[in-house]
């Protein structure tokens, strides 16, 4: 069975509250168990969410380190952090980015990413179907060698 971490930055634990227009109204709490949901008996998932970069960072080395791939929404971090950048890649972590709102339809600030060159893809724009959309990207990737 695959094994994936979850894996969300700064401020995500503000969801349901947070800008709904942008964000919408469910919380983190809710996502990960729509996610859970539908991985069913096909993935272990594991969830967890910090406002801080370098817990980020460590858990990124762990996942690496344990063959387990990552959904991560980095949050403002992807704008920010070659710390992240460095530990996707040293890692060798297979790692899919994702985000909520498009971001290239917003804030020019956060039109660039330090972590989709290192990401084996981007998912953004779907609100929270875009974690379903990893999901399910990363066990298709199982399937298909």
């Amino acid at each position: 069975m695959r094994e994936i971490d979850v894996l969300n930055g700064p401020n995500l634990n503000l969801l349901g509250t947070r800008e709904p227009g942008i964000y919408g109204r469910l919380t983190l709490a809710d996502i990960e168990a729509q996610l859970k949901a539908r991985a069913g008996d096909r993935a272990t998932l594991s969830f967890r969410q910090s406002n801080h970069e370098g817990e980020l960072v460590t858990w990124i080395q762990e996942a690496g380190a344990a063959g387990r791939a990552v959904i991560l929404n980095a949050g403002a971090y992807t704008h920010t952090s070659v710390a992240l950048r460095d530990a996707i890649s040293g890692a060798k972590a297979e790692v899919i980015e994702v985000h909520l709102s498009n971001v290239h339809a917003r804030e020019e600030f956060r039109h660039h990413s330090w972590l989709s060159p290192v990401c084996i893809g981007v998912i953004a724009g779907f609100g929270p179907l875009s974690y379903a959309l990893a999901l399910e990207a990363l066990l298709e990737r199982q399937r298909t060698p």
